[in-house]
């Protein structure tokens, strides 16, 4: 979802900038692991000695101060139209995000799109991105084999998850780390048009 729907650039760096701030973490670290993560797998990564009720407290935290903050979330270019294309089509569509639910919904509806009868959220999954449990599920609820999906990703963590899944991947963006090589590329989604077969 951020980042391949919605741009919530500006809201997650600042949240995550202060995180590192209160814990004494390099900002540009965090933000170079967390992209596409869920929040407590980044928390566990950067305060491996605190405890589960100090961790679950701080993400709490986190997700708390971040539905608060939807000033300047906008979507991808192009986003709106896609999905408004394949939902005319009546193509099924899943979104598969490591943020929670509530955030999810706020940040979709925030940039102005529909949220989709399959929305599978942290909540949803034991396993966050890299491990590719999301998005197997979203295609298990959308009643679709994983290998006649298509993914849309644009996190490391995230493109990870989509080709252990075994879907057809596309990097949105400008990501370039391993793993990504031969990968189907869009820098947005402005042009973009939707067939079945």
């Amino acid at each position: 979802m951020d980042g391949t729907l919605v741009d919530s650039t500006p809201v997650v760096e600042a949240v995550w900038t202060a995180f590192g701030e209160r814990h004494g973490v390099d900002a540009a670290d965090i933000l170079a692991y967390s992209h596409g993560r869920q929040a407590m797998d980044t928390i566990v990564r950067f305060l491996p000695d605190a405890s589960a009720e100090e961790r679950l407290a701080i993400a709490q935290g986190l997700v708390a101060e971040e539905l608060t903050r939807t000033d300047g979330i906008v979507q991808i270019g192009g986003a709106v139209a896609l999905l408004e294309e394949l939902e005319a089509l009546g193509a099924p569509v899943a979104v598969v995000t490591s943020a929670p639910r509530e955030l999810a919904v706020a940040r979709l509806e925030a940039a102005g799109l529909r949220v989709p009868d399959v929305l599978v959220s942290a909540e949803d999954v034991e396993r966050g991105k890299p491990d590719p449990q999301g998005y197997l599920l979203a295609a298990e609820r959308l009643g679709v084999a994983i290998g006649d999906c298509v993914i849309f990703e644009d996190a490391e963590a995230g493109v990870a998850a989509a080709v252990a899944s075994g879907a057809r991947v596309f990097v949105v963006g400008d990501l370039a780390t391993a793993g990504t090589e031969g990968l189907e590329r869009l820098p947005d989604y402005v042009g973009v048009r939707a067939a079945l077969r």
